[in-house]
C-alpha cells in the first residue's frame, strides 16, 4: 500500500494506491475529510474506494496522482458530491 496526504482549502485528502489482487497494477482510492476539529480531523465528506471502477494504473505514483486529481475535482468542481 502507498499513501499520500494533502490539504486543499478546508479539506484533507487521503489518497491510497493498493496493488491489484493479481499483481496487475494499482487501484486508486481517496477519502476527503472536512477539517473541523482542533487537530485538523473531521467528518468524511467524500470517499471512493475504487476510482474509475477499479482501473489498474501501472505504478503507485500514477494511481496516487489520479486519486489526488479526483479529490480536487470533487472539491472544486463537484461540490454537490461532498457530504459536508
Amino acid at each position: 500500500m502507498h499513501f499520500d496526504e494533502r490539504t486543499e482549502g478546508d479539506y484533507r485528502i487521503y489518497a491510497g494506491a493498493v496493488e491489484g489482487p493479481c499483481g496487475d497494477g494499482y487501484i486508486a482510492a481517496v477519502v476527503v475529510s472536512r477539517m473541523t476539529g482542533p487537530n485538523g480531523s473531521g467528518p468524511v465528506a467524500y470517499r471512493d474506494d475504487s476510482i474509475a471502477c477499479g482501473h489498474r494504473w501501472p505504478s503507485p505514483e500514477a494511481a496516487l496522482t489520479h486519486a489526488l486529481a479526483r479529490a480536487r475535482e470533487v472539491i472544486y468542481r463537484e461540490r454537490h458530491r461532498l457530504a459536508c
